[in-house]
């Protein structure tokens, strides 16, 4: 994290070996062999995320054993970009089926995409997870650089409603440091008020996959094995906060959402698809 925090401290971000340059992203893909699964760490993980204990993963813990590829990749000399400050825009995984807490994983990750948008450029991080050489989970991580923007780029991906249904829940102050805890995403902006003042936000806020884990949480139930989830991050969560979860079938799933209960302003959009 370290590495990653370097290029965003002006000055700094200026010596050789630190300063990001670049228009390309690299042919860069980087791979974890034999990655065993850690009983306690998943119950710790379901246990903040509301997953009850399974003998499965839950279905969004994989990005954990991928994060830190996509750190090693951002924070690589040839990449073009510096991590802290590339905004998380749209996460989508598919899971094939369920994973078991006694396999051990190959995790691959490797940056793609690298295209214009309204607000700057976007690429994805590419995930995919197998099992014996077989394909059993996969994710795409969409990120925005801020920049000179492109008005005619595609918009992103758009998202059926789902009113709040009722649901509140109340986060607290620390949500973010104990998600770090788990993740090993400690990026300041969700860890205290002053580190998240430093680069540009009131106060901290919550990781954007803690809240797309915290709803397919409180859908768990509902979906099958085979799966995709795709959710957008719209506006940041403020620690402490209380956010509205709302969701509603749809023809092939369930479209839900995260929102503000007093305003209604949209955090999360997002939906579910069972795999045909």
């Amino acid at each position: 994290m370290v590495k990653a925090a370097l290029p965003a401290v002006p000055g700094v971000n200026l010596l050789p070996g630190v300063r990001k340059t670049g228009s390309t992203l690299p042919d860069l893909s980087l791979v974890r062999h034999d990655v065993p699964v850690d009983l306690d760490h998943v119950a710790a993980y379901g246990a903040l995320c509301g997953f009850p204990r399974k003998d499965t993963l839950p279905l969004p813990y994989p990005h954990l054993l991928a994060f830190g590829l996509h750190l090693q990749i951002m924070t690589d000399g040839s990449f073009p970009f510096p991590a802290i400050g590339t905004v998380h825009l749209e996460n989508s995984i598919t899971q094939h089926r369920p994973i078991a807490v006694t396999e051990q994983l190959q995790v691959t990750a490797r940056p793609d995409n690298l295209r214009p948008h309204a607000k700057g450029r976007v690429f994805d991080m590419l995930t995919t997870v197998h099992s014996a050489g077989e394909l059993v989970w996969e994710e795409t991580s969409t990120f925005l650089r801020r920049g000179h923007g492109d008005d005619s780029a595609a918009p992103g991906t758009s998202f059926p409603d789902a009113p709040a249904t009722g649901t509140v829940w109340k986060l607290p102050g620390d949500l973010g440091r104990k998600y770090a805890a788990v993740s090993g995403d400690h990026n300041p902006i969700h860890l205290y008020r002053l580190t998240a003042k430093a680069l540009g936000f009131p106060r901290q806020i919550a990781h954007g996959m803690w809240s797309m884990a915290r709803c397919v949480g409180a859908l768990e139930n509902r979906l099958p094995d085979h799966v995709t989830v795709d959710v957008a991050f719209k506006k940041p969560i403020f620690l402490p906060g209380t956010v509205a979860f709302g969701s509603r079938p749809t023809d092939d799933g369930y479209a839900f959402s995260l929102t503000n209960p007093k305003t209604g302003a949209p955090h999360v959009a997002g939906t579910t698809a069972a795999l045909t």
